[in-house]
C-alpha cells in the first residue's frame, strides 16, 4: 500500500490580479504558509504559468521548480480543464465557451478545437519536462445537450457522439503515452465524461487506452446521486488524480437533482467547503490506501457561503488529518509463525 501525498491545492480558484496571488512565486508561498505540500497549476493562467514556453524550454521548467521548490511545495499536476473543454464543444455553447480561448479565435469552433488540441499536446511535453505523472483535464462533450432522452434521441447519436469524441482524443492520448503522462478526466457534469458509464464508453472509443485515466472529484458525483464509494472500488485502478471537494444534497418537494436553474445557494446540491458538506472522507482516503491510488490529494475548493481563504486555510490541516499513513506489516504479524510446509501439511492432516 502507498501513503498519498499531500495535501495539494489546485489554485486556479485563488489566483488573482493582488499579491499573493498574481504569480506563481507569490501562490507557492501562500500556499506553504497554510500548510500544503503541493501545488496544481492552471495553464490557462499566464501570470503564474506559461505552457507553450514548458512544452519547448526545460531550462524554464526548472525555474518553476525552483519556485516551488524554494517555497517549500511540489508542483503535483498541470491543469488544462479549460482547454480540455474545448478539443469537443458542441455548437450550443459557443458563446459561453468562446472566452476560454484567445478572443482572436474566440467565435471559430473549427479554430478553437485545434487550439486547445495543440494547448493539450503542449501540456504533454510540459509534464514530462517536469517530471510529473499526470495530467489533469476536462473531455469537452459533443452529446451533453442531449443528455436527457426528451425529445426522444435518434438511434446512434450518443454512439456517434463517443466516436468523434475518441477520434479526437486519441492522438492526444498517444502524445501523453510517448512523454508517460497519464490524462486524468475529471468526471463532470456538462462533460460527455460525466460518470462510469460515459468513461466506460469512452474507453472503447479509444481502444482502453492505458493513458485514459480519472481524476476523482466526489463532490460531482454526490450532486448526481451516484454511489461515489463504490465508484473506487469499479475503477480504482483508473483513478490516478484527485480532488478533494465536499458537497451536499438536499432535495426537496421543489427541486432535486436538476436544480431548477436555481444559483447554486439554493440549489438542493451545492459545493462545500472540506468539513462542511456531507462527504465520507474518511472512507474515501481509505479506499484510496487500500487501492494504492499514487498521487495526491488536492484540494479544489468553490463554496457558495465560505469565503475562499478561510476554505483554503481550514483545506490543508483538513487532508492532512485525513491522509493514512499506511502499515507495512500486518496487525497480527506477532502471533504468526515462519512458512512451514510439513507443518502446514500436518494442521491439515495430510
Amino acid at each position: 500500500m502507498k501513503t498519498i501525498k499531500g495535501p495539494g491545492i489546485f489554485l486556479a480558484q485563488f489566483a488573482g490580479d493582488a499579491a499573493p496571488f498574481n504569480t506563481l512565486e507569490g501562490m507557492a508561498g501562500w500556499a506553504a504558509k497554510l500548510g500544503f505540500t503541493g501545488i496544481q497549476i492552471p495553464t490557462w493562467d499566464a501570470r503564474l504559468f506559461d505552457l507553450k514556453k514548458a512544452a519547448e524550454s526545460q531550462g524554464y521548467c526548472h525555474e518553476l521548480l525552483g519556485v516551488a521548490s524554494r517555497a517549500g511545495v511540489a508542483i503535483t499536476e498541470l491543469s488544462t480543464h479549460l482547454q480540455g473543454q474545448l478539443v469537443a464543444s458542441h455548437a450550443a455553447y459557443d458563446v459561453l465557451f468562446g472566452s476560454f480561448a484567445p478572443p482572436e479565435i474566440a467565435g471559430d469552433l473549427k479554430a478553437r478545437q485545434a487550439w486547445a488540441v495543440q494547448q493539450l499536446m503542449w501540456a504533454a511535453k510540459a509534464s514530462r519536462n517536469l517530471g510529473l505523472d499526470a495530467h489533469a483535464t476536462f473531455s469537452g462533450a459533443l452529446a451533453w445537450p442531449f443528455f436527457y432522452p426528451w425529445p426522444q434521441r435518434p438511434t446512434g447519436l450518443i454512439d456517434e457522439a463517443f466516436k468523434e469524441l475518441g477520434a479526437r482524443w486519441l492522438p492526444i492520448l498517444q502524445q501523453f503515452d510517448e512523454v508517460g503522462v497519464d490524462v486524468c478526466f475529471e468526471l463532470h457534469p456538462g462533460e460527455d465524461l460525466h460518470d462510469g458509464v460515459t468513461f466506460e464508453r469512452f474507453l472503447a472509443a479509444v481502444s482502453d487506452h492505458p493513458r485514459a485515466n480519472i481524476l476523482y472529484d466526489p463532490s460531482h458525483m454526490i450532486l448526481q446521486q451516484l454511489d461515489y464509494l463504490a465508484f473506487l472500488d469499479i475503477y480504482h485502478d483508473r483513478v490516478r488524480a484527485f480532488h478533494v471537494k465536499d458537497a451536499e444534497f438536499h432535495p426537496s418537494g421543489r427541486s432535486g437533482v436538476y436544480g431548477g436553474y436555481q444559483s447554486w445557494i439554493d440549489r438542493p446540491g451545492r459545493f462545500r467547503s472540506l468539513g462542511d458538506g456531507q462527504i465520507d472522507f474518511k472512507q474515501i482516503f481509505t479506499k484510496m490506501a487500500q487501492y494504492d491510488y499514487p498521487g495526491w490529494a488536492v484540494l479544489e475548493w468553490e463554496c457558495c457561503i465560505k469565503h475562499p481563504e478561510a476554505g483554503a486555510a481550514e483545506g490543508a490541516p483538513f487532508i492532512r488529518d485525513h491522509i493514512i499513513r499506511v502499515t507495512d506489516r500486518a496487525f497480527d504479524d506477532f502471533a504468526g509463525g515462519g512458512a512451514d510446509t510439513e507443518a502446514n501439511r500436518k494442521i491439515l492432516g495430510l
